[in-house]
């Protein structure tokens, strides 16, 4: 694997132009890098839905045809990275569905860890899924509100655990909503020309001409429409459990997350690895391209000179966000390559974001040996991962990650470097603006802000209905 580490979905909404589509496609092409295996947008011409999905990165799906044809006054959109649910196109989003309240688009980046049980629950009163994502379950749980209650959406996230930031599209208009926890990202914008959007990162606003306007808090639901924007609360927030991997790796260096500037916060991770791991050598390189941001503070702080010597092929794409072991390892040997005369007899410090399993980190490593480096030093700007993720982070199994069965030393052993180290917990979060108790640690720490049930699988909501595609 080119990167071991697997969110997470972008979602973005817009209410109001006669373009929405163009603008919805331009923001998700923004989003890329949250995800590669599907994309969609939903748009709304004040009295009906309609919505184009499809596999494969965001120029794939869609084309001016399919787009112009997409004609609304709102739409949303969805990059997909599957963590509930394989790879396939029944899978894309945002989900469309009809029910007695009217129509409803759907897009989810997080993880429900009670998905499976409000499926069962609902399958034994005889409704029918066609998807194996978690996110189908929260239009059943909307449509089973419809008639009883006043706040049929309100209602509704009420039965969900886990992490979800939504965007829903109706005919009037546009709800986005953040879990309780503010696990994921979510902030509210607005565009140069007056209309409302919201979106996973920042950096899909500027792509637009938007500016950020505030986050959309935990617990909150923010209606976009004709008559402005509206919010209301569903749920008291609770303490933060910000995921504190969009800063180490997930989002984009020109975002602004969690109310800190990730590049920012990248810099100064890697000035303070250079201060909990000094060591003598000739430059440090980056691990293209996440690394990058660490190893120029790195530099800085230890001032030893930077080079770039490994230059990345632009066309591989993001590789680490496909969905099988053998794509991701063919990727990674055409993705990645080592400069000789950058690294041939060179003490390297070589700064990454993380390594989780470790099996593509120690290819790695073995180009640079390959290229003629004397010494290799990797330093981590993040703590060992040694814990399962169940909140929108695909490792739910402790058993693949290399840093719950080894120590760091037999980790260095595995990867066949002179020496390693990790940035540590304190170090990390001391790198972000917010108090360390509003962030989520726990494929750190093992310290879960809920109850999880710790055999759940990606895959769970198809073992049966879907074992013929597995």
């Amino acid at each position: 694997m080119a990167r071991e580490a697997k969110d997470k979905c972008g979602v973005f909404g817009v209410w109001g132009p006669s373009d929405s589509a163009h603008r919805v496609y331009t923001a998700l092409f923004a989003q890329q890098h949250r995800g590669q295996e599907s994309a969609g947008i939903a748009v709304s011409n004040g009295s009906r839905l309609g919505a184009h999905v499809g596999m494969g990165l965001v120029p794939e799906v869609f084309n001016e045809t399919i787009l112009d044809k997409l004609a609304g006054n709102a739409g949303i959109g969805h990059n997909r990275y599957s963590t509930t649910g394989s790879s396939r196109a029944c899978n894309a989003q945002p989900l469309l569905e009809e029910y007695i309240g009217g129509q409803v688009a759907v897009a989810h980046n997080g993880n429900l860890v009670n998905a499976a049980r409000l499926r069962r629950d609902y399958e034994t009163r005889g409704h029918i899924f066609h998807t194996s994502t978690d996110t189908e379950v929260i239009t059943h749980l909307l449509a089973s509100h419809h008639l009883s209650k006043d706040d049929p959406l309100a209602e509704s996230l009420l039965h969900l655990q886990g992490a979800y930031s939504l965007v829903f599209l109706f005919a009037d208009r546009i709800e986005a909503v953040r879990d309780p926890w503010g696990w994921r990202p979510l902030v509210l914008g607005k565009t140069d020309d007056g209309y409302d959007c919201v979106a996973s990162e920042t950096v899909a606003l500027d792509a637009i001409g938007a500016t950020m306007v505030r986050e959309v808090l935990p617990g909150e639901i923010v209606t976009l429409s004709d008559n402005g924007v509206s919010t209301r609360r569903f749920a008291e927030s609770q303490v933060p459990a910000h995921c504190i991997f969009e800063h180490v790796y997930f989002a984009n260096p020109s975002s602004s997350v969690f109310g800190d500037t990730v590049q920012i916060v990248r810099e100064r991770l890697g000035e303070v690895l250079a201060r909990e791991a000094p060591v003598e050598a000739d430059c440090v390189i980056p691990m293209p391209d996440s690394g990058r941001s660490a190893a120029l503070g790195y530099a800085r702080a230890s001032e030893i000179p930077y080079r770039e010597g490994i230059v990345p092929n632009r066309y591989v794409g993001r590789t680490f966000i496909r969905p099988t072991q053998k794509q991701r390892d063919t990727a990674v040997q055409i993705k990645l390559n080592a400069v000789p005369d950058v690294v041939s007899g060179k003490r390297l410090i070589v700064v990454d974001d993380s390594i989780v399993r470790g099996t593509t980190t120690r290819g790695k490593m073995a180009q640079l040996r390959r290229a003629g480096a004397k010494e290799i030093h990797l330093r981590i700007s993040c703590p060992p991962i040694r814990h399962a993720c169940y909140f929108g982070v695909d490792f739910p199994d402790p058993s693949q990650l290399i840093a719950n069965q080894r120590s760091v030393e037999e980790i260095r052993d595995f990867l066949a470097v002179d020496s390693l180290h990790f940035l540590s917990l304190e170090g990390m979060l001391g790198c972000v603006s917010r108090p360390p108790g509003e962030y989520c640690t726990a494929c750190f720490s093992g310290d879960y802000r809920i109850s999880v049930d710790k055999q759940v699988n990606k895959l769970d909501l198809e073992r049966n209905q879907y074992k013929m595609f597995t």
